[in-house]
């Protein structure tokens, strides 16, 4: 089965210079687990994930022993970190020249990449066009229409 059964080709994307407020809003308002960085042309250039935000010095927090997010949450509103880390831009922290597969990719292939890159999403590329990305979520959803017994859909993006 090709990567582009099961992609999601309804996605958010963004530019290098969004603001790291626009994107984790953008990140949550879509529930997608990552974000296509594009150029002006369309061009893929990066990719924002979740663990982008989750796991980077850059933000100028040094994870604790424990849970360094609480610690994140916990800088006073005016201070200067918290004030740095609005000023970020994604070209900072995004992961540049990130793993993708053409459109002639199969789900063996997006899995393949997954499991020996550690990722959780693969952009799906024509060229260098974003049309789309696989994450665990369609797999999974792809798994469970074959496991039907109706043959219903549950998920628009599975055909």
């Amino acid at each position: 089965m090709l990567a582009t059964k099961v992609m999601r080709s309804s996605l958010a994307t963004i530019r290098p210079t969004t603001s790291l407020l626009e994107a984790t809003r953008l990140l949550l308002e879509t529930n997608q687990r990552a974000l296509p960085v594009l150029d002006d042309r369309g061009n893929l250039l990066g990719i924002l994930s979740e663990e982008d935000l989750l796991h980077r010095e850059e933000l100028g927090v040094k994870p604790p022993a424990g849970n360094w997010l609480e610690e994140v949450l916990g800088i006073e509103e005016d201070s200067p970190s918290r004030n740095r880390m609005r000023t970020f831009s994604i070209a900072a922290i995004m992961t540049p020249d990130p793993l993708s597969v053409d459109e002639h990719a199969s789900v063996n292939d997006v899995i393949a990449i997954m499991d020996g890159r550690k990722v959780a999403q693969v952009p799906v590329v024509r060229g260098r066009k974003v049309i789309g990305i696989v994450s665990r979520f369609e797999l999974l959803a792809a798994l469970e229409h074959k496991l039907r017994p109706d043959g219903t859909h549950a998920s628009p993006n599975v055909t």
